[in-house]
C-alpha cells in the first residue's frame, strides 16, 4: 500500500491540519516527516479550537496511530504540553502515539544559541521563530545532535551538557557577554516523561506498515517554498518540506510515495521576513489579514498578505508531483471585489515564468483579474452551489496546473470543506 502525502505548497499556514483532520478517517497511520514546533496546524472541531505543533493530525480520530518521524526535531517541553492539554481534552493521546528514537532533540540552549544568531543578523533576519529548529538541525547535520534513543543512554546528561557548553561558548563569541545558563530541570522533567512514550524504531515500524498494506498518510510541516534547497533561501526553514522529504524523515522508499495532496490558500500569505512578489501592503492586504484571520498559530505574529502566486504555485507543484489540489480561504476572497492572480515576474529581461534565482531581480508582477465572488461560502457542503465567478477562478488553475482541485474549504470547521465531483480533465473532455 502506497504512503499518500499532504503538504503545503506556498510559506506554511496552508491549512494542512485541516486537510489531515478530514482524510484521516480513511488511513490507519498519520506520520509527520519534518520540522519542529515552529508548526502550528489548526484545526476547529465541534466548535472548539486546537492548535498542534508536534502530533500529527490524524490524534483526533480513535485508534489512529500518529508517528512523529526521525525527520522531525523534538522539544521535549512542548511535546510534554501538547500532549497534556489533548488529554486535559479527553483525547487519549497515548494510546496512539508513537516517536521515532532516531529524531533529534531540541536542548534549551538551542533556544539561547537561536536568538543570538538571528539578533546577531541584524537588519537580514529570516524571520526564525526562535524555537531552536535551525540550532538544532544544525548540529545534526554536523553529527553533533543528540537523539531521542539516547535518553536512555547512560551518559545521556553527559552529553547535554557538552553539547550546552558548546552552544554557549558560540553564544558569547557572539555577545561578547556571557550567558546565563539556561534552566534545565524542567528539560530534564520532560525528558522523563518522553521515556513514557512509544519510543520505536519508525523505519521497521513503516516497513511492516506498507508490507501489511496499511494505509499511511504523510503530512508535512511549513510549506514548499520554505524548503532548505528549493525554497525562498536563505528565508526558509531548516528542514525538506516537499515530498522527498517524506522519505529521509520517515525512511520509506520514493517508490512508496503514492497520491500527493498539495495544499494551497486562495491567496498567500507569509509570516517573518523574506521575498513575497504578490504582497499587498495597504488596505487590501489589511482586508484580507482580517477576515482569514491571519496571525501565526505558533507565533501569534500577523501575517503578510497579497494576491495568489501561479508562478511559485505551478513550481511546488511540479517539485512535489501533486496529484491533487487542495485550495482553502476561499471564502475569505468574499470581501474582495475584485481577486488577481500573479501570472509572471517582470525583470530586467523581461517577463518570466520560472523562479528567479534572486527575487531582487523581479521588479513587479504581470496580473490576472478576476471579478471576486461576492458571496458568503461558509454554509456552502455541495459545488453546485458555488458562485460562478469561483468556478471560473478555479478553472483558470487547474488548466494551469493540470491538476485537479480536489477540494476546496469554505471556512475553518472540520465540515466545511467541499470535495468536489468534477476535474479539469472532465473539464476539458467535454468541450
Amino acid at each position: 500500500m502506497p504512503v499518500d502525502v499532504i503538504l503545503g505548497l506556498q510559506w506554511g499556514d496552508e491549512g494542512k491540519g485541516k486537510v489531515v483532520d478530514l482524510l484521516a478517517p480513511a488511513y490507519q497511520i498519520v506520520a509527520r516527516y519534518q520540522g519542529g514546533a515552529n508548526a502550528g496546524h489548526t484545526l476547529i472541531i465541534d466548535g472548539r479550537k486546537y492548535v498542534l505543533h508536534l502530533i500529527p493530525s490524524g490524534i483526533f480520530h480513535e485508534g489512529m496511530t500518529c508517528l512523529i518521524g526521525n525527520g522531525v526535531v523534538i522539544d521535549p517541553l512542548a511535546l510534554r504540553q501538547e500532549v497534556t492539554e489533548l488529554e486535559n481534552a479527553g483525547l487519549n493521546v497515548r494510546a496512539g502515539l508513537q516517536v521515532s528514537r532516531n529524531a533529534h532533540l531540541i536542548l534549551p540552549s538551542h533556544k539561547l544559541l537561536d536568538a543570538a544568531r538571528e539578533s546577531a543578523r541584524g537588519s537580514e533576519k529570516i524571520g526564525s521563530t526562535l524555537r531552536g529548529i535551525g540550532p538544532a538541525y544544525m548540529d545534526k547535520t554536523g553529527r553533533n545532535g543528540i537523539r531521542v534513543g539516547d535518553i536512555f543512554e547512560e551518559h545521556f546528561r553527559k552529553k547535554v551538557e557538552f553539547a550546552k557548553k558548546s552552544h554557549l561558548a558560540e553564544y558569547n563569541s557572539i555577545n561578547r557577554i556571557d550567558a546565563d545558563e539556561p534552566e534545565e530541570k524542567d528539560f530534564f522533567d520532560a525528558i522523563e516523561f518522553l521515556r513514557g512514550l512509544q519510543i520505536v524504531d519508525s523505519v521497521s515500524t513503516m516497513r511492516d506498515a506498507v508490507a501489511a498494506g496499511k494505509k499511511i498518510l504523510a503530512e508535512g510541516a511549513q510549506g514548499a517554498m520554505l524548503d532548505l534547497d528549493f525554497g525562498s533561501y536563505p528565508f526558509v526553514t531548516s528542514s525538506t518540506t516537499t515530498t522527498a522529504g517524506v522519505c529521509t524523515g520517515l525512511g520509506v522508499p520514493p517508490s512508496a510515495i503514492g497520491s500527493v495532496f498539495g495544499v494551497f490558500k486562495a491567496y498567500c500569505t507569509r509570516v517573518g521576513s523574506g521575498p513575497f512578489p504578490t504582497e499587498l501592503k495597504g488596505e487590501q492586504g489589511d482586508t484580507i489579514r482580517k477576515a482569514g484571520q491571519e496571525f501565526g498559530a505558533t507565533t501569534g505574529r500577523p501575517r503578510r498578505c497579497g494576491w495568489l502566486d501561479l508562478v511559485a504555485l505551478k513550481y511546488a507543484v511540479y517539485l512535489n508531483g501533486v496529484t491533487n489540489l487542495v485550495m482553502t480561504k476561499s471564502d475569505v476572497l468574499s470581501a474582495m471585489e475584485k481577486v488577481k492572480i500573479g501570472t509572471g515576474y517582470q525583470t530586467a529581461a523581461g517577463i518570466i515564468h520560472d523562479m528567479p534565482y534572486k527575487y531582487e531581480t523581479v521588479e513587479s508582477v504581470e496580473w490576472e483579474e478576476f471579478d471576486s465572488w461576492s458571496k458568503n461560502l461558509t454554509d456552502l457542503r455541495d459545488e453546485s452551489g458555488f458562485p460562478n465567478e469561483l468556478m471560473i477562478y478555479i478553472r483558470r488553475l487547474e488548466r494551469e496546473l493540470q491538476v485537479p482541485v480536489s477540494f476546496v474549504s469554505v471556512g475553518p470547521g472540520r465540515e466545511q470543506t467541499v470535495a468536489m465531483k468534477k476535474s479539469f480533465a472532465r473539464q476539458a473532455n467535454a468541450k
